[in-house]
């Protein structure tokens, strides 16, 4: 009776190496996947208004605000923040503000706006999250949206 031996193509050979396979592209799914979870805004393509000019971004990170001025004392707190970095203050009923050195305020179209909405899933005002530049005018998302209960919870690190 012949004996079966183990060859170099060995049924466990084949399956590990379809598995070995199958853990790669796992990971590189969920690297993929982990990379655009995060999102981009093109200042080029999306305009927005500092006063009555277009802004245009000159920092290399900023802490976006996505904040309501209906609710009382939110643009005063606001302004005293010292924050790490400057501030985007987007305020969701457009009001024009003045800025200070800490804080830009900025706004735009409502067609703008919901598409910041959407983009960055805001569900919640004050929402705060980091940008950080990628070229000239592209800035990608460099934090998870922290949901705040108050303008004056934003967190040191974000």
């Amino acid at each position: 009776m012949a004996r079966r031996g183990s060859g170099l193509f060995s049924v466990g050979t084949l399956l590990a190496s379809f598995f070995g396979a199958g853990m790669i592209a796992i990971a590189f799914a969920y690297f993929n996947y982990k990379f655009q979870e995060y999102k981009f805004i093109d200042f080029n393509k999306w305009l927005v208004y500092k006063k009555a000019d277009v802004f245009t971004p000159d920092e290399e990170k900023y802490l976006v605000v996505f904040y309501s001025s209906k609710k009382a004392g939110v643009v005063e707190n606001l302004n005293k923040l010292r924050p790490k970095y400057k501030i985007l203050a987007i305020d969701y009923y457009q009001k024009d503000f003045a800025s200070t050195k800490n804080v830009v305020h900025v706004r735009s179209g409502t067609d703008t706006i919901l598409k910041i909405i959407q983009r960055f899933n805001i569900y919640k005002t004050p929402s705060v999250f980091i940008i950080k530049k990628v070229k000239e005018g592209l800035y990608k998302q460099d934090s998870m949206i922290a949901e705040l209960d108050t303008i004056n919870e934003i967190p040191d690190t974000l």
